[in-house]
């Protein structure tokens, strides 16, 4: 990841707020994703991540869902988290940010003793996620008007 950038488990309001402020750059002005999809009832008790830059601007978010949440997603194994709503920037990309949250989400994982991570991923992005570990499985469907595959990876 690039100097200068750090990321971490989102602390008190303003960190939730730097990954909305991401979110909504990324998905509903960029890919003109309805906010009312893009923020949706499960962020109330998920687990955000920030990457910000050393000067506090936010470059890059997501999301780990645990629990009742994430079983609703992955479809109902509660031993396995779901990963979802990484956004970097636009200037940001390419610099290893997104590859870095997608580690802070997976330790966040580990330390709440889930035993692996789905995310359903656009499909522009599964080569991202497979240099990172992650299989497809199930067939390709649309969210929001996006192709996405389902993909999990099992922690080690």
């Amino acid at each position: 990841m690039s100097v200068g950038v750090s990321c971490r488990v989102a602390v008190g309001a303003d960190d939730v707020e730097a990954c909305f402020r991401v979110r909504k750059e990324v998905f509903v002005v960029e890919q003109r994703v309805p906010e009312d999809v893009e923020y949706d009832a499960y962020d109330a008790g998920a687990v955000h991540v920030l990457a910000v830059r050393d000067d506090g601007l936010p470059l890059g978010a997501g999301r780990l869902l645990t629990g009742p949440a994430a079983a609703a997603k992955n479809g109902g194994d509660a031993e396995v988290g779901a990963l979802g709503r990484l956004a970097v920037s636009k200037d940001a990309r390419g610099l290893g940010i997104g590859a870095a949250l997608v580690r802070t989400i997976e330790d966040a994982a580990r330390a709440r003793g889930l035993v692996a991570v789905d995310l359903h991923a656009q499909t522009h992005a599964l080569g991202f996620y497979e240099r990172l570990g992650y299989e497809v499985y199930g067939p390709e469907f649309q969210d929001a008007g996006i192709a996405h595959r389902a993909m999990r990876k099992t922690l080690g």
